[in-house]
């Protein structure tokens, strides 16, 4: 075990979050090796002089960075690649599957995209003329990747011309593009109180203000928005409505309307996020359908097709592409070619509709089998998604049911890293589907949290 010591001096924002800021620097500076073991949680705490229940966020948030792995009974270890390019991988004691049940991140199924990007790879040499897809490209794409865009995105029920489309490495780079093309340092940007971590993590990078908004079944709530534009002298709205990440509702076209039209009279810009809008057999269109004037709407293939290909579209108001495209010349120039022709083969020959199909089929079969392991247990969900939203039963806390869960080689992420602002802490925590290699694993997986849901949580020491 490593006696490391994080370096917290200037660090601002909860502890826990400078905690794991600092474990990612000390990784990516090489200072932290691969398969480096780090201290305890309590003995992090006692050299840090915090609590236990800190050092575990900060160790959990590290996980959902994909920075350590964790080995029931022996420790946290610094994820990383052996000399052979294989992941590194630990054995969890007293299992059989070398890495514990993860159902942290939102993940998409594991299908065939192996064998397609093989064949299409093997296309591409075999055509030659790859050195154009070495070379620099325009900095929103290149027209036929555009177009190729916009009839993928037709599919959610949102027409636009090509001009308005710009191709990211991504619906992070996209969502990191939109808010520093529209937004400068201490603006507010209004979002769902419960929301994406990746926005949290980058309004921190960009000296955002985020303000949360109150939810109810369907989504924002047209009261709680209409006075937080009020009071807030917000331009910016961040919301996800299909498929709402964590909690996995789809907004109502009726309160769609309404949101939009909240937004035209306040002079909010909306950012719509959509990366999980083609998992739906049926949905309401898009917000940016609605608004086209005054929406950005992100989507990506991570969840539809394969997270590591890293190709995404922006669909921006008439004449605001070219904005966009400035900010990408500025961070990394343009968007991946080799990537996005990858991408725009697979939706022109029908290999992206195979695999979104192949999703949709898998998302429905995993929900099934969460039906049947969390038989009794209360669970806010939508059959056809990857992640599902879990409220604790009375006594638990989601730190402590967290910390229960990853004794047990299980892993989710409690409901505080979705928390937007310092309300009342909720007790529930998200779990991701798609992660698991099998449906036997993730059944089994699943039944370790009903088990542990009908547990009561050991007493703390107490302190006096």
């Amino acid at each position: 075990m490593t006696i490391w010591t994080p370096h917290l001096e200037g660090r601002k924002g909860p502890l826990y979050l400078a905690v794991a800021d600092a474990l990612a620097e000390d990784v990516g500076s090489g200072a932290l090796g691969s398969g480096t073991r780090l201290p305890t949680h309590r003995d992090l705490a006692n050299r840090l002089g915090v609590t236990v229940g800190t050092v575990s966020r900060a160790y959990g948030e590290a996980r959902r960075r994909g920075l350590v792995t964790g080995e029931v009974g022996r420790g946290t270890f610094v994820r990383g690649r052996s000399g052979s390019g294989e992941a590194l991988r630990l054995t969890v004691i007293g299992e059989d599957q070398p890495v514990p049940y993860d159902f942290g991140l939102n993940l998409p199924a594991t299908g065939d995209g192996d064998q397609w990007l093989a064949r299409t790879l093997a296309t591409l040499g075999a055509e030659g003329g790859l050195s154009s897809l070495m070379d620099y490209q325009p900095d929103v794409g290149i027209r036929r990747h555009r177009e190729t865009a916009a009839r993928w995105i037709s599919r959610t029920g949102l027409t636009a011309p090509a001009k308005r489309v710009a191709v990211c490495n991504g619906a992070q780079h996209g969502m990191s593009i939109t808010l520093m093309a529209l937004t400068r340092p201490g603006d507010v940007v209004l979002t769902e109180e419960l929301t994406y971590p990746g926005l949290r993590e980058l309004a921190g990078f960009l000296q955002l203000r985020l303000v949360g908004v109150a939810m109810d079944g369907d989504g924002l709530r047209p009261d709680a928005f209409e006075e937080a534009c009020r009071d807030n002298q917000a331009k910016t709205l961040y919301c996800m409505p299909t498929l709402q990440n964590p909690i996995a509702t789809i907004m109502s076209e009726n309160r769609r309307q309404e949101v939009v039209d909240i937004a035209r009279r306040h002079d909010i810009t909306i950012i719509e996020d959509d990366v999980y809008g083609f998992l739906p057999a049926d949905r309401p269109p898009p917000l940016a359908a609605m608004a086209p004037e005054i929406s950005y709407f992100i989507t990506s293939l991570s969840k539809s097709l394969a997270p590591g290909l890293r190709v995404g579209y922006v669909v921006a108001p008439d004449g605001m592409a070219r904005r966009l495209g400035a900010v990408t010349r500025s961070l990394c120039r343009m968007a991946t070619p080799l990537a996005a022709e990858i991408a725009s083969r697979w939706i022109e020959d029908g290999s992206a509709d195979h695999m979104a199909r192949w999703q949709r089929k898998e998302a429905r079969t995993r929900q099934q089998i969460a039906r049947r392991a969390l038989t009794g247990v209360s669970c806010i969900t939508h059959p056809d998604s990857f992640h599902m939203w879990i409220p604790l039963p009375e006594p638990w806390r989601a730190g402590e049911f967290t910390s229960h869960l990853q004794n047990r080689g299980v892993v989710v992420i409690p409901a505080d890293a979705f928390m937007v602002g310092r309300n009342k802490p909720l007790h529930a925590v998200r779990v991701c589907l798609g992660p698991i290699s099998s449906h036997q694993r993730l059944e089994k997986g699943l039944s370790i949290i009903a088990e542990s849901l009908n547990q009561s949580p050991r007493p703390n020491i107490s302190v006096i």
